[in-house]
């Protein structure tokens, strides 16, 4: 076995493939990795409730990180800790998508996730909801660039991507760099034996911290050039790639 303790894997584009499943191979050696000991985690952009059914798949009752890291969980339904978003932002992003008419959004509250179809009622009570992250998705670069640099000049969030379409906005400070080093405090396992394995931008400062960082072979560049090692694709069951090469040695 390697000397990594903790594997944080990314969902959206690492841990799933293009259809949003668990593939065989990659269920079965984290089964083996959980079998030798290793701690394996979800850090996502996801929401709770939307990360849950695969944590049960494969039966964890480790930590999640979720939303980013705005929300840290000792274990599935046990909260550790959550850092909201400020509603005076969210009205500020809200009103910024508004003015642009054409990008799609949504934002994560605790309670349910709202979006450009469907959002909060009366439209401008924000103080009335406990919000977690934001998010625009617009195909149109100069539109993205835009929002971009104007939410880059508020100086006041954290600015990352789970997609090069989208852009995801958390409270400043939170990421799943600091949620996994907040989780590594927990239990006792240093920064040098965790791998982080990702995609996104959303996963960058993680991949920079880990002991190992890890980018997808389908992952962005910048995510590539931050990383210790590329794997192969979601699609390729890049994440069982990891667990056989650096965690069991097999």
């Amino acid at each position: 076995m390697g000397d990594y303790k903790l594997v944080a894997l990314d969902m959206d584009g690492t841990l799933l493939n293009e259809q949003s499943e668990i593939s065989r191979e990659n269920a079965e050696w984290i089964q083996k990795a959980l079998d030798a000991g290793v701690i394996v985690i979800f850090s996502t952009g996801r929401g709770f409730r939307s990360a849950l059914p695969y944590a049960e798949q494969l039966k964890l009752d480790t930590p999640m990180i979720t939303v980013n890291g705005s929300e840290i969980w000792h274990r599935p339904h046990v909260l550790h800790k959550r850092t909201h978003l400020s509603p005076v932002y969210v009205q500020r992003l809200h009103e910024l998508a508004l003015k642009h008419e054409e990008p799609w959004f949504w934002a994560y509250s605790t309670d349910d996730i709202y979006n450009k179809e469907k959002w909060i009622t009366p439209a401008g009570d924000y103080d009335a909801h406990h919000w977690l992250k934001f998010g625009y998705y617009t195909e149109d670069d100069s539109i993205r660039e835009q929002l971009l640099a104007e939410v880059q000049s508020w100086d006041a969030l954290e600015i990352t991507n789970s997609s090069p379409s989208n852009l995801e906005l958390n409270p400043k400070g939170v990421s799943k760099a600091t949620a996994i080093r907040e989780l590594c405090g927990l239990l006792n396992i240093g920064l040098s034996e965790v791998i982080a394995v990702g995609d996104s931008l959303n996963d960058i400062a993680a991949i920079r911290e880990a002991g190992l960082g890890v980018a997808m072979g389908n992952a962005q560049d910048a995510v590539k050039e931050a990383a210790n090692f590329v794997t192969l694709t979601n699609d390729e069951h890049g994440v069982a790639e990891v667990i056989r090469r650096f965690v069991l040695k097999g």
